[in-house]
């Protein structure tokens, strides 16, 4: 079982940054793909960003890109997102979740962290 715990969360005011840590219990092929995803109140999970630790390959929504940045430490088994000029919408649990090459979904998840953007 791979274990992800985040940390980082906060209450930030509009146009300011913060940055999310993910640390993974290991970085194996379980755990190959690294992801960040959000739920807001009434919301379904929403993708954010993912890297893959061996190429470093990123991926971002749409809806972030330019403003979230997904990077890893391999050497600390920590990813983290850095999220700049944040939004009241940007409020909301986020998760760090991980998969393997193959799975066609993300199978571990942290237990999330909040993020509050006040206006």
């Amino acid at each position: 079982q791979v274990q992800l715990t985040e940390s980082g969360g906060g209450l930030v005011q509009a146009g300011g940054s913060l940055r999310l840590s993910c640390a993974a219990s290991e970085r194996t092929l379980r755990n190959s793909f690294m992801g960040w995803f959000r739920q807001a109140p009434g919301k379904e999970h929403t993708f954010l960003a993912s890297i893959r630790w061996s190429s470093g390959t990123l991926y971002y929504a749409e809806s972030v890109k330019g403003r979230f940045t997904i990077s890893a430490d391999n050497a600390k088994n920590t990813v983290y997102l850095e999220m700049n000029s944040l939004k009241p919408e940007d409020t909301a649990v986020y998760y760090c979740a991980a998969r393997s090459d193959y799975a066609p979904k993300y199978e571990y998840w942290g237990q999330g962290t909040q993020v509050t953007v006040s206006s």
